[in-house]
């Protein structure tokens, strides 16, 4: 029995080196998504993340998917939306300055990426949250 348990984490130890295999170290890892965070409301190059990395950006790229499963722009856009939920349910900022506040071009370009994250639109999200926030403010104030 002792001896298939080890067979087993042995097994184990394999898969999780042969899931990482070909992703980013844990450094470069901490590195881009820092870069990333720090700068999200500004344009964020690939290359530079790429280079930062001291990587080819096609490499990067295949490495930053094996690593996090989705690709550096999916990435940075679900950062993105995630900010700009944070700011909608905690801030009472236009969503043209969340759109901006979130590193999205324009408020058009805003709506349509939350609008398709989502399944709702920005308004429609900070409306349900108003009315979802109370609620849970009661809840935590007993």
């Amino acid at each position: 029995m002792a001896h298939s348990d080890q067979n087993l984490a042995s097994t184990q130890s394999i898969e999780n080196k042969q899931k990482i295999k070909g992703g980013l170290t844990s450094w470069r890892e901490c590195l881009v998504k820092k870069m990333i965070l720090e700068r999200l409301n500004e344009s964020i190059e690939v290359t530079e993340l790429a280079t930062a990395c001291s990587l080819t950006r096609s490499h990067f790229s295949r490495a930053f998917k094996r690593t996090t499963g989705v690709s550096p722009q999916a990435w940075i856009r679900q950062q993105r939306i995630s900010k700009a939920k944070q700011l909608i349910q905690e801030t009472r900022l236009s969503l043209t300055q969340i759109s901006f506040d979130c590193g999205f071009s324009d408020q058009a370009h805003f709506c349509t990426t939350f609008t398709r994250n989502e399944g709702v639109t920005p308004l429609a999200w900070r409306r349900h949250s108003i009315h979802v926030a109370p609620s849970s403010r009661t809840l935590h104030a007993r």
